[in-house]
């Protein structure tokens, strides 16, 4: 936005600039060129007074001599024509051209040049001017100026390069003025920005830095910082109260429920056989469930408060300690686990999250893979650096309809609610692969099967 901002003001800038600087360059060629046909014209008119006296051979060599004097003096060259358009007198070349035509033209009609093409750094050479000798209807020739234009060149030529100059400094002052407006008025904008992106990540910490910036930005913007913290401060507070609740309530229904497990194991010889030992057995069934779903909101709990540094681990080393420990599990009558490690892999993430995630995606296969299918993980190195911890199952799988929900709280699929299990570990794992800034995804396997992946990022 800083850039888009700049580019715009800079933009305008540079036609301010130029809608200054052209016009003044284009005033002082004109002026320097209409003070060079001012200096000319009474040069001129001054050949024309001596070729109107011309009576004897004695003026004729006097206009001569002027003439010649001139030209060496200026390096002009000078031609008195009369009426007839024949050479009176001359010093330097004969002009020759059509402005040169027309300029004599004009002098014999009476009418002096009134102007001159514009002299710029490039041109042109030399511009002819010409002035009537006699007046009104005595008109008797005219004289023609060739003067060369190298020194108005020259002034133009460094008139333009101190406007250039002067308009480059403008520009560049300008456009540090404008870098600082855009950092004044987008600072608390990149500080609220940069706040909502911690948030959404579950930090609300970064509320402090936009604070530390308060005094800066427009009053607008200040007041749209004001109302963002007050919004995040609510919302932080709405979700610790939140968290709180499930925690203390999960906490404190463990102590009721473990009284009512032990009442019921202790009726248990009371219990004659038959329905009633049958309802028993139900009931102390749903009692360790309710047990598990207790444990499982307070690890969720505990895990969104936690406010654990990410930091570098080994996740080849983590994957090999779990698989192994997971091998007898499986070996006692579910399905058949393999695993393939790379190793060496290390990546950031909570601490032990890499083995706490891959104890949930083996639990799972372990409840809702049959005996006889495979399980295999696989470690591999990710795209961008990091690990990619792959487990990948034969089972039945899941319908694509109930993909997108088997990362959410408590999803179980109609056919798998009399398994043991609560429906959280699946959001667990995911809790904790984002946690650490990774990912956790679901896929189908071809032909059948389920495959799970998560992502750590490189240390």
């Amino acid at each position: 936005m800083r850039r888009r901002l700049l580019a715009v003001l800079t933009a305008l800038i540079g036609t301010a600039v130029l809608l200054l600087a052209l016009p003044l360059a284009d005033s002082y060629a004109r002026g320097r060129t209409e003070h060079l046909l001012l200096q000319r014209r009474a040069d001129g008119v001054r050949f024309a007074e001596l070729a109107d006296r011309i009576r004897t051979d004695a003026d004729r060599r006097e206009l001569d001599a002027e003439l010649t004097r001139y030209a060496q003096l200026y390096g002009a060259a000078v031609t008195v024509v009369d009426t007839a358009g024949h050479t009176v007198g001359r010093a330097g070349p004969a002009p020759v051209g059509p402005a040169a035509r027309q300029a004599e033209d004009r002098a014999l009609t009476g009418r002096s040049t009134e102007a001159l093409p514009t002299v710029l750094p490039w041109g042109p050479d030399t511009v002819v001017l010409a002035e009537p000798v006699g007046q009104d209807e005595r008109v008797g020739g005219a004289v023609l100026l060739t003067v060369p234009t190298d020194a108005a060149r020259h002034d133009v030529l460094v008139r333009w390069t101190l406007i250039a100059a002067g308009a480059v400094t403008a520009f560049g002052a300008a456009a540090l003025v404008a870098a600082g407006i855009a950092r004044w008025l987008l600072r608390p904008v990149h500080e609220l920005d940069r706040a909502v992106a911690t948030m959404a990540d579950g930090r609300f910490e970064p509320r402090t830095a936009v604070a530390a910036t308060a005094d800066t930005g427009p009053p607008e913007l200040r007041r749209l910082r004001e109302h963002f913290d007050g919004m995040a401060a609510a919302v932080g507070e709405s979700l610790r109260r939140r968290r709180d609740f499930v925690a203390d309530a999960s906490h404190q229904l463990r102590n009721p429920l473990a009284t009512l497990v032990l009442q019921l194991e202790n009726a248990e010889p009371y219990v004659a056989p038959g329905p009633g030992r049958q309802a028993h057995a139900l009931a102390l069934d749903e009692a360790d469930r309710l047990g598990e779903l207790l444990d499982g909101l307070l690890a969720l709990a505990r895990l969104e408060a936690a406010a654990a540094p990410v930091e570098e681990q080994d996740v080849s080393a983590a994957v090999a300690e779990r698989v192994a420990a997971w091998v007898p599990v499986f070996e006692a009558g579910g399905p058949e686990l393999t695993a393939e490690i790379t190793p060496g892999l290390r990546a950031r993430a909570l601490p032990d999250a890499a083995g706490r995630i891959l104890d949930a995606l083996l639990d799972n296969a372990g409840k809702f893979v049959p005996p006889g299918a495979q399980v295999r993980v696989t470690v591999r190195p990710g795209p961008d650096g990091g690990a990619v911890v792959r487990v990948r199952d034969t089972g039945p799988g899941v319908p694509d309809a109930q993909l997108p929900l088997l990362l959410g709280r408590f999803a179980r699929a109609p056919e798998h609610q009399n398994l043991p299990g609560t429906g959280l570990g699946l959001a667990i794992a995911d809790e904790l692969a984002r946690a650490g800034g990774g990912t956790l995804t679901v896929a189908p396997s071809l032909p059948h099967g389920l495959t799970v992946e998560f992502r750590l990022p490189a240390p």
